[in-house]
């Protein structure tokens, strides 16, 4: 037993409250080093007769990366608080691993035991409801669709007519949006994350002008009303980009402080190392990444948390958007972002809070910040195991059983699950062009836990290199779409929506990985029923030993994502035998426990 590896801590995502009664609770071992996890646990004011009351359960194993296995348990305090400890036993011996250290036997003092103090309602992460449910589809204004040509800027190009470059303009714009809601009806989307339209100097619309003012490229504050009002009617949320970590060239208080230097009222808004301040060759002033075009906010400054705030409240006052996504999210301070979430959830309860953050998110994840984050470790596993084909299956079951593991069960159910966006290639591209593989993705990234979103035409096969190839116009003519492909993806949307085991209603194990044949399997399941997805990633055929899967006893159906819903076409299988699986595709199978 490698007692050193053994590890726990009373907060975060190893002890949190998932609802106002329970209590979830997470131990990491060293991988294959315990056979058995029980929890023991009480009351820490439950006493009779000098005797401390405890029960003991134990706790199932969730997951394994390379190096750890993950035990997890729900309790239910009677009375809202707990101490506890953990019984860990391998073949040989038992120990018992508490806050006071690991002994051998249960300590008698009650101090050595984690504590848990008590269940407050006021600290349940409280992601909006809805968000569970959601499937959006992410829209660059610019390239979705022009519906006004009198909005066109000056020397806009004739739809798609060129490859899309840093400055060149085609006139999307609000009326088009408007014009093709039918199409993301028809499709399944229920929200679109759009990126920013407020005033600004360039096509991708990142550096700011006026964040008090849609850019007229786009249309005009009635007609994005009309919009929002468009898209509640039919059941679809919208959430807007906000560009808060910088400002562009030319916001005015960056322009006074060009044209005034020193003597700018302006001066403090921005972190200026030393006057006069320039731009070139390089900015003396924090910027995005070395972006002299993109002077960094200074958000501890009072005028400028002010303002920003004045504006996050505005769009959601007067236009009823539904969220925010929150650009370079990291590199703001965590007390603006605290002002933030109160700011936005005083004027909305129930809007949405996503922060762009690439990596290990779990500070702004405690209900105090962020709602959620854009889960790139799910996408860049998923795209290099079913897209690029560059991980085993072994690899992608460790990274994501990680992914699984690195929030509360709360967070990782609104967390914004993508595959590409306009930050990275498109997921066509990166499958070397493979349909199977793209299918493959769009399968994962719709049965896994968390909220998916798609990036515009990524549904009809559109393809597009590093930025800014991967911001094409989009697709309209139906003989250039791949229909196929959209049908697909439209049902599996019309299963997130329908079965409650494909979305978040279910919890998610994996079962199986093999590196010889690239195949995966996994279940979504609950205490009734679970359903069984096995994916082949490889370029073969591929046999499975269905001992892997299931129980002999196990009555099995196997389904398709053509006709999940119709019993007719159901099929009860054999499970003695092998299951294959042909290449780069998958087998979908429904068991009653």
């Amino acid at each position: 037993m490698i007692r050193e590896a053994i590890y726990h801590r009373p907060k975060n995502n190893f002890a949190y409250t998932y609802d106002k009664e329970t209590l979830h609770i997470v131990l990491q071992t060293k991988k294959d080093d315990m056979q058995r996890v029980e929890l023991v646990f009480g009351d820490p004011y439950d006493w009779k007769n000098d005797e401390w009351q405890t029960e003991t359960k134990s706790m199932t194993k969730t997951g394994s990366t390379v190096y750890h296995d993950y035990w997890f348990i729900a309790i239910k305090p009677k009375y809202k608080r707990l101490r506890y400890a953990f019984i860990c036993k391998d073949e040989s011996e038992s120990c018992v691993y508490s806050e006071g250290g690991i002994f051998n036997t249960l300590p008698k003092d009650i101090v050595n035991y984690f504590c848990f103090p008590f269940l407050n309602s006021v600290d349940v992460f409280q992601a909006p409801e809805w968000v569970k449910n959601t499937i959006w589809y992410q829209i660059f204004p610019e390239r979705f669709a022009n519906g006004d040509e009198n909005l066109n800027p000056q020397g806009t190009l004739a739809w798609g007519s060129a490859a899309p470059a840093p400055s060149n303009f085609f006139g999307g714009d609000f009326q088009g949006i408007l014009d093709h809601l039918d199409y993301l009806e028809e499709l399944g989307i229920t929200g679109i994350y759009f990126t920013p339209i407020f005033k600004a100097y360039s096509n991708h619309k990142y550096d700011t002008i006026d964040y008090m003012e849609i850019d007229p490229q786009f249309g005009d504050k009635q007609t994005f009303k009309k919009l929002v009002e468009a898209c509640h009617e039919r059941g679809i949320k919208v959430m807007l980009d906000a560009v808060f970590n910088h400002s562009g060239y030319y916001f005015p208080p960056f322009q006074d402080v060009l044209k005034n230097q020193e003597n700018s009222k302006y001066k403090n808004w921005f972190h200026i190392w030393n006057f006069p301040v320039v731009t070139e060759p390089k900015p003396n002033y924090d910027t995005f990444g070395f972006v002299s075009s993109m002077p960094k906010l200074n958000s501890e400054n009072q005028e400028v948390k002010d303002y920003l705030l004045k504006v996050a409240r505005y769009w959601i006052e007067e236009f009823n958007i539904d969220g925010w996504r929150l650009d370079v999210a990291n590199e703001v301070d965590h007390t603006f972002w605290r002002d933030f979430r109160r700011t936005v959830k005083e004027v909305k309860p129930d809007a949405y809070i996503l922060g762009e953050i690439w990596h290990d998110s779990m500070p702004w994840l405690q209900g105090d910040q962020f709602d959620a984050v854009m889960n790139y470790p799910f996408t860049n596993s998923a795209i290099d195991y079913l897209a690029k084909n560059t991980i085993s299956a072994t690899t992608f079951k460790n990274v994501i059983t990680k992914v699984m593991h690195m929030y509360p069960k709360n967070v990782s159910e609104v967390a914004f699950n993508l595959l590409d966006s306009h930050d990275t290639p498109r997921i066509l591209t990166l499958a070397n062009g493979n349909i199977e593989r793209v299918k493959l993705l769009y399968l994962f990234q719709f049965s896994f836990s968390g909220t998916p979103c798609i990036y515009y035409g990524d549904e009809i096969g559109m393809r597009g290199g590093h930025d800014p190839d991967c911001r094409a116009c989009m697709e309209w003519d139906e003989e250039k779409q791949n229909r196929e492909l959209f049908t697909y993806v439209q049902r599996l949307i019309h299963l997130r929506k329908t079965e409650p085991l494909f979305g978040n209603n279910a919890a998610f194990r994996f079962l199986y990985a093999n590196d010889k044949t690239n195949t995966i399997a996994y279940e979504k399941y609950d205490k009734q029923k679970r359903l069984i997805f096995l994916l082949n990633a490889g370029e073969n055929e591929a046999n499975v030993a269905s001992a892997c899967i299931f129980e002999t006893s196990e009555q099995v159906n196997e389904c398709s994502v053509s006709h999940f819903k119709n019993d007719a076409s159901k099929e009860c299988i054999n499970i003695s035998g092998p299951l294959t699986v042909p290449a780069l595709s998958y087998r979908i199978f429904e068991s009653t426990k």
